[in-house]
């Protein structure tokens, strides 16, 4: 059976042919001559979906309307009418109908409308697992090339979207091979940074467009043009900023959407003042040794990136009036809300927002946010839910309302790791899972991606004999000692630091308002 409908129309007896005709096709449909047995009708037993007739005696279509939405909300309800104007039709609407049909209908219009509110996300799905069974092929002769830096946004991109695509389907198979899809893409892709990264940064052809450059290449011919906000939400992941997008596209154009490349570390402390400062992590020790924090150095690492973007806006030229503010918790976010006026006397205000950063390391330190976000797709629903209920979303809308360009960007992404490998180190060995810097450090070669000599890719040279080690895809680093209780803990968590697609390329995005 296709499912049960109910149908009342006082003259119910002339669309028999109607009723043989979805009988035919499967569907069980009750048929009554008035709103009050529809409504009696619907105290009994409960449909799939209801066709009301608006103008029946007693009872009419509209007022049988409010009270079955009342006992069964969520039941779709289709009004048929002879009427056209234009209040009846506010009426039934504003009362929350599925579809509105004007009489005669035929059997088809009436199929058409069932299959719109019943079998709808079905069909959506069937045909998403058909077009992502058409892709595959080409998503898999793409990983088989070699790739420049554009395919692997291309194919970044494309992986994004089927991923999303998927998340609305119930189809576990196709989305089970996405997965394993994603994970050859990621080991095919850390191997290239791999074999890359050093020519990129010592200007190689094939180089692509990095954070450390993108204030100069970018963000810089806007300021001093037109007023503008620049946003950096710490940690924003191409996905998330998709299941965002439609968000700020209610009051914003989106002029330009890139994928750029983050740096190694994929971490706050290397990636967001090589933003700020434009430069790498190596230059910014060597032109500011009193600000430059290493790993092993007490303190902040990121308590100076207004000093750093200071000195990049003078280099660049720009005698603007600008702001810093950096936002770490909520409070901060509603004072900048309330303070907002002071921002449009700017020519461009930088904000960094912390919040997916806190998120992603609240995850792993707390037991309620590891079930709210077991994996991506609960990840990105809890990102969405954060931003609609956040001062950030009132501070976006007023940025619109001011007519101020905005753009957004971030300074690495998360991957959630799954798979453990062992590392030795000395105990002043830095903490993060995805990368480790230090000396004597013992490791399986095949695992990582070491760098012996740091200044190489324009690291700073923290002791003598000191390398830096990064993880690939989805691993992460434990030590031998308390290995279970490492695993047990940071086991599917999101973390960062490392190489992946999820954390090197990131979101830049610019928009206009409406």
């Amino acid at each position: 059976m296709q499912g049960t409908i109910l149908w009342a129309d006082d003259e119910i007896d002339l669309l028999k042919p109607h009723v043989i005709f979805l009988e035919e096709k499967g569907y069980l449909v009750k048929t009554v001559k008035s709103g009050g047995d529809a409504i009696d009708a619907c105290l009994e037993e409960d449909f799939d979906i209801i066709f009301l007739d608006e103008n029946m005696p007693g009872v009419s279509g509209l007022d049988a309307l409010v009270k079955i939405k009342e006992i069964r909300p969520l039941i779709p309800i289709v009004m048929i009418t002879k009427s056209e104007e234009e209040h009846i039709m506010e009426e039934a609407i504003g009362s929350k109908i599925s579809d509105y049909l004007i009489k005669p209908v035929n059997p088809k219009q009436i199929l058409s409308s069932i299959k719109k509110n019943l079998d709808s996300s079905k069909l959506v799905s069937q045909r998403t697992s058909s077009a992502y069974q058409q892709d595959f092929r080409q998503i898999g002769q793409l990983m088989a090339g070699r790739l420049s830096h554009s395919e692997w946004v291309e194919l970044f991109t494309k992986l994004i979207y089927w991923d999303l695509e998927l998340e609305k389907s119930n189809n576990i198979a196709m989305r089970e091979i996405l997965e394993m899809q994603r994970k050859e893409a990621n080991q095919l892709f850390c191997r290239y940074v791999e074999n890359n990264y050093e020519d990129w940064l010592k200007g190689g052809e094939d180089a692509p467009k990095m954070i450390h450059t993108i204030l100069k290449e970018n963000i810089s011919p806007f300021i001093g043009k037109q007023k503008t906000v620049v946003l950096v939400i710490d940690n924003l992941r191409f996905d998330q900023w998709k299941i965002l997008e439609p968000e700020f596209s209610k009051y914003f154009k989106v002029e330009k959407e890139e994928v750029i490349f983050s740096i190694l570390p994929t971490a706050t402390h290397y990636a967001r003042n090589a933003f700020f400062a434009g430069l790498m992590p190596s230059e910014i020790e060597r032109r500011f040794p009193n600000l430059w924090k290493n790993e092993d150095d007490d303190g902040g690492k990121n308590l100076h990136e207004a000093d750093f973007l200071e000195a990049n806006l003078k280099r660049l030229g720009k005698q603007v009036k600008w702001s810093y503010n950096k936002i770490t918790n909520l409070e901060a976010g509603k004072k900048l809300n309330d303070q907002f006026s002071k921002l449009k006397e700017n020519d461009v205000s930088f904000i960094v927002y912390n919040f997916v950063d806190m998120l992603s390391h609240a995850r792993t330190e707390m037991e309620m946010i590891k079930e709210l976000a077991s994996d991506e797709a609960a990840y990105r629903s809890l990102t969405m839910s954060w931003f609609q209920h956040s001062p950030l979303f009132e501070i976006v809308k007023k940025i619109a309302d001011s007519k101020m360009k905005l753009i957004i960007t971030t300074d690495h992404g998360t991957v959630k790791v799954s798979n453990p490998i062992r590392i030795i180190g000395e105990k002043t060995t830095n903490t993060n899972l995805r990368y480790k810097v230090g000396r004597g450090l013992s490791y399986n070669t095949k695992e990582v991606y070491v760098v012996k000599n740091p200044q190489d890719v324009f690291l700073p040279k923290q002791k003598i004999s000191a390398e830096f080690v990064f993880a690939g895809d989805n691993d992460y680093f434990v030590y031998p000692n308390n290995y279970n209780q490492f695993v047990n803990y940071y086991q599917n968590t999101f973390q960062h630091g490392g190489i992946s697609l999820d954390e090197l390329l990131i979101p830049y995005i610019e928009l206009s308002s409406k």
